[in-house]
């Protein structure tokens, strides 16, 4: 009994070592092809230089060539979202939205003064196309800015402008100057309302004398009066009226004229 248990342990021993031999066979039979080696490619190192350098995402500071540098968001390797971009050869700063590498959207554009070295404040609006667009205010001096609309970088659209010299005008722009309906109103409260071109008052207008108490409406060209009416305005009231008051013009006999008018009428009716 024990002897044939062994026998059976032997012939199961040697199936296995039958069955690895003749699978090993069979593999290298099935594989007997020749291996070929392909040389591994290397990627240059500029390459992955470059890859690195992508930006995307909030970054830290970007330092560019000339030393200008930016500090902010970034998509597919430009501006874009919120950031600081700081110009080295005037020290102007702008803090603001982004788009695709420009200035586009909400943002403030600061320079610094030459004396004190704080930053003022220069223009603060909105922008499209890295140009003012929309509504903005500029400051060009402590006692001159503007606040209205912008198109292409200029004053396009309605605004009000101060002078240093404390005038103001109110009312419609393009290309930075006056044009359309508007408003100027002097330091001696003296004004002119009506139609502006280039810059200059051309069109129906009225101006108002009102140091004097006087009031001429009619037409303009170029910023001259050519032809119009005189009227007292307000001369009561004026801290230095004329003289005399503009006589009123009439005519000595308005009943007889008219009376002369209504029968050429009839003459021409027969």
């Amino acid at each position: 009994m024990y002897g044939y248990v062994c026998d059976l342990v032997t012939c199961a021993a040697i199936l296995n070592v039958f069955n690895l031999v003749h699978t090993t066979e069979d593999f290298k039979t099935k594989n007997n092809m020749p291996i070929v080696k392909y040389p591994r490619t290397v990627e240059p190192l500029w390459i992955e230089w470059d890859r690195k350098a992508q930006k995307c995402g909030l970054r830290h500071t970007i330092y560019a060539v000339n030393r200008d540098h930016y500090t902010g968001e970034w998509l597919d390797n430009l501006k874009h979202g919120k950031g600081t971009q700081t110009w080295k050869s005037t020290g102007a700063i702008y803090n603001g939205d982004w788009k695709f590498g420009k200035r586009d959207g909400y943002g403030t554009y600061s320079i610094p003064d030459p004396v004190t070295k704080e930053y003022k404040k220069v223009y603060s609006g909105w922008w499209k196309n890295d140009k003012k667009c929309g509504y903005g205010i500029k400051f060009y001096s402590d006692m001159e800015y503007y606040e209205g609309e912008w198109s292409g970088g200029k004053r396009s659209g309605w605004g009000r402008m101060y002078y240093k010299d404390g005038s103001i005008y109110e009312g419609q722009w393009l290309e930075d100057q006056h044009s359309g309906q508007g408003m100027l109103r002097l330091t001696n409260e003296n004004r002119y309302e009506g139609t502006w071109k280039d810059g200059k008052k051309h069109g129906l207008g009225k101006f108002f004398y009102l140091n004097k108490g006087q009031l001429f409406e009619g037409f303009w060209v170029a910023d001259f009066p050519k032809c119009g009416t005189m009227l007292d305005f307000g001369r009561e009231e004026a801290p230095t009226p004329t003289q005399y008051p503009i006589p009123k013009i009439e005519l000595a006999n308005p009943d007889d004229v008219l009376e002369e008018a209504q029968a050429m009428l009839d003459n021409s009716q027969e």
